[in-house]
């Protein structure tokens, strides 16, 4: 069978989450296609995000010499998540976080029908093929899996090597460059960490979590209230953890 591949003249978008891989994903684009195809760098900004991501941001569309677009709900302007949960006074669980699908899917799907891509790249690394494989088969089959054979780690030596310093969500020892405070995760490790790290983050998300009804933390097994969580509480290691803020998050 042959492999269909971009050709002149198609639009690809290259999604910039504001981590390394997707960083290199762009960059690894622009490189293989930039001189047949327009390719766009385009970011979904959240306002819950650590202010050194939009940093990192202007360091990156410096290393890629093009403009990073910004893809919006216009339901949810002001790309809050904190809106999101009170307007649909739902935080997060079984169904997965309505900041997800609001804020990044209906953001990129809004995005996609005025500007009518022919291929989506997305920063899935070599440890990540069955995610690929999962959004090219249900999300977008036109997508170029840029990075097949670099590894996550090897996107943070790229990154460091062009003289960009990494966000500093990652030298926080977050496992990603996620909001702090990200509420899909349910290990008292990360809560406890965001509370060590973010101690405003972690009274925002205790009090807004108790006035919608959400028990964000499980602990042995038992889901409870931020604000019940006792501060030596251990689970999971950090390292251990998926909680990117991904394309399929369900939402309630």
């Amino acid at each position: 069978m042959t492999k269909i591949q971009p050709k002149k003249g198609d639009k690809i978008v290259a999604w910039f989450s504001c981590g390394a891989a997707s960083a290199v994903a762009a960059k690894r684009t622009i490189e293989k296609y930039g001189d047949i195809c327009e390719v766009l760098v385009v970011n979904n900004f959240i306002k819950e995000e650590d202010e050194d991501n939009q940093r990192f941001l202007k360091d990156v569309e410096k290393w890629l010499g093009v403009k990073i677009h910004t893809a919006v709900n216009s339901k949810y302007k002001s790309c809050s998540c904190e809106e999101v949960w009170d307007d649909r006074q739902y935080m997060s669980g079984v169904e997965g976080a309505p900041c997800t699908l609001e804020l990044k899917k209906k953001a990129r799907y809004e995005w996609e029908l005025k500007n009518r891509p022919d291929w989506t790249v997305m920063g899935f690394t070599k440890e990540e093929k069955d995610r690929f494989i999962n959004f090219k088969t249900n999300e977008r089959p036109a997508s170029l899996h840029v990075l097949s054979r670099i590894s996550k780690k090897k996107c943070f030596e790229i990154v460091t090597k062009a003289g960009i310093e990494l966000p500093l969500m990652y030298r926080l020892n977050y496992p990603n460059a996620n909001c702090p405070g990200c509420v899909k995760a349910t290990s008292p490790t990360y809560w406890n960490h965001v509370r060590k790290m973010h101690p405003e983050v972690f009274k925002k998300r205790a009090e807004q979590s108790r006035a919608i009804g959400a028990r964000l933390v499980r602990v042995k097994g038992v889901r409870i209230f931020l604000d019940e969580l006792h501060p030596d509480a251990k689970g999971r290691s950090m390292k251990n953890m998926n909680v990117e803020c991904g394309i399929f998050c369900n939402a309630k």
